[in-house]
């Protein structure tokens, strides 16, 4: 219940990083631009996954599971490459605004959790350095920290997995600082 208190900050502050995001990914194209790569030979590749006819879903190349890994034809086809996990969406034109509305609710949430923790461990006349901390911490996690997965297991760039990271930490900033704001009881 003592959620509702907290309803201005949370909705706002999801708003706010909606908005950063936008800018992040719209505006400095310099920034997340370079991050993906396409095949020279693109019209052949699509065309061999194609012959295939896979699901929408996560593949790996060479595919083998932990009793074959030792198997030498299983390390040869590692070591000739190429080595690969792809993922495939279903055909056709993808709906932006259902990726948007996700990550919308994806920062509602986020915004949520950190008023949960927030308003667990602080009082009503929290002191704003408190509430950046707690709020930008519990943010930050929430925002950054599931980034190096990414490179650990799916072979993202580590560069582009930091950029991902550097983007969550301004997202923590603009969540921390709006619950500062319109911290209840301030």
């Amino acid at each position: 219940m003592f959620l509702m208190s907290f309803w201005l900050p949370i909705l706002l502050s999801a708003v706010f990083v909606f908005l950063a995001s936008a800018v992040i990914n719209m505006a400095l194209k310099f920034w997340h631009g370079p991050d993906m790569k396409g095949f020279a030979n693109e019209d052949e590749v699509a065309a061999a996954i194609r012959r295939g006819n896979p699901a929408p879903g996560l593949y790996m190349m060479p595919f083998c599971d932990p009793a074959t890994y030792k198997d030498p034809a299983v390390q040869a086809k590692f070591n000739q490459g190429p080595v690969a996990k792809i993922y495939l969406s279903p055909n056709g034109m993808k709906s932006l605004g259902s990726h948007l509305g996700a990550w919308f609710l994806l920062c509602l949430a986020i915004s949520v959790v950190c008023a949960g923790l927030a308003g667990t461990v602080l009082p009503p006349g929290a002191g704003s350095h408190a509430i950046w901390h707690t709020v930008g911490l519990a943010a930050l996690l929430g925002y950054s920290f599931g980034e190096p997965t990414n490179a650990i297991w799916r072979g993202q760039p580590w560069i582009v997995s930091l950029k991902y990271a550097i983007d969550g930490l301004v997202y923590a900033i603009v969540t921390a600082a709006t619950f500062a704001w319109l911290w209840p009881g301030a």
